[in-house]
């Protein structure tokens, strides 16, 4: 499939989508794309058995006018900003519209309240349930305060880190970041993470007498060596530092969002249930970052190479 040089949002009217609204027009007007803007709406449903009457006839018109006006009125915020834009009132479950357009765009982008409780990870949300099936890009941008009256503006990244692992998910979002940060003339840090604490980390095998500090630096070294042929393969001679850290890449990666301006993870795409209910460093990251995160799923790489505008997709 073609992925078009356009960047979709979702927009429900709330203060996060407002957020998303922001950044997406940010994106497309950094690189000359276009903006499509849906607002997805869907009626409750209910069985006959729950109903006094038995069956009763929805009237969907006060519910379609008041996505109808959120749509409009993101359209009107965008139509002075120098973007082609395109609005679509799509009827259904809004994560379903917004990943069945994932398939024609290059980049989509969505809002989040936050929170990351148990039952979001269960059951699923829109900031869940887009990057984890998406066909493109997704940055996930969450509101920043809790007081949405006093929500932290969006501004361009200027400081942007990715989480590398050595798998080929993670050399893809690599490469993604390192478009992003010359996109918009960012500092670019790789962060690996080597949980090395003894008893609750994931390497409690190692031996007591192992020389951590040398397993760090050799670790870090082969980091090196991945972020050169990467930035190789990119084009661009930027400078790019890497740290490799005790610790978990998710921890580490939410530790650093509180510092930086975009966090950059990769997602090896298998989605579905299973990978909501137990997560992934992609999925913690997502539920806990304090500022935009973009997933960059590797399934992209095997679907049909999109334009030069995306090179880690080629």
């Amino acid at each position: 499939m073609t992925h078009a040089t356009r960047v979709a949002v979702g927009v429900d009217g709330s203060v996060a989508s407002e957020v998303a609204l922001e950044w997406a027009l940010q994106e497309a007007a950094r690189r000359g794309w276009s903006l499509d803007i849906i607002c997805s709406y869907s009626l409750p449903s209910f069985t006959a058995a729950s109903l006094d009457g038995g069956y009763a006839a929805l009237d969907d018109t006060a519910i379609r006018e008041s996505a109808q006006a959120a749509l409009d009125e993101a359209v009107a915020q965008a139509s002075d900003r120098g973007v082609e834009v395109a609005g679509g009132l799509e009827t259904g479950d809004p994560a379903g519209a917004l990943i069945e357009a994932t398939s024609s765009v290059g980049l989509a982008v969505i809002g989040t309240r936050g929170g990351g409780g148990f039952t979001d990870r269960l059951l699923g949300t829109v900031s869940t349930a887009v990057p984890a099936h998406a066909h493109c890009p997704v940055v996930v941008v969450p509101v920043k305060s809790k007081d949405d009256a006093e929500r932290v503006p969006v501004t361009a990244p200027r400081r942007i880190v990715v989480g590398v692992d050595g798998s080929p998910s993670a050399r893809i979002a690599l490469a993604a970041a390192i478009e992003e940060a010359v996109l918009w003339d960012a500092e670019l840090v790789v962060v690996g993470g080597v949980p090395l604490a003894t008893g609750s980390g994931v390497l409690p095998w190692l031996p007591a007498n192992i020389d951590r500090a040398q397993l760090l630096a050799d670790v870090e070294a082969g980091l090196k060596v991945i972020v050169e042929e990467v930035r190789a393969a990119s084009g661009h001679d930027i400078e790019i530092v890497s740290r490799v850290l005790d610790g978990s890449g998710s921890a580490l990666l939410i530790e650093f969002s509180t510092a930086v301006d975009l966090v950059v993870v990769g997602s090896r795409g298998r989605g579905g249930f299973a990978g909501m209910l137990l997560g992934s460093t992609s999925q913690s990251v997502l539920h806990h970052a304090s500022c935009p995160v973009l997933v960059v799923p590797a399934r992209i790489q095997r679907e049909e190479p999109a334009p030069a505008a995306f090179p880690w997709e080629s």
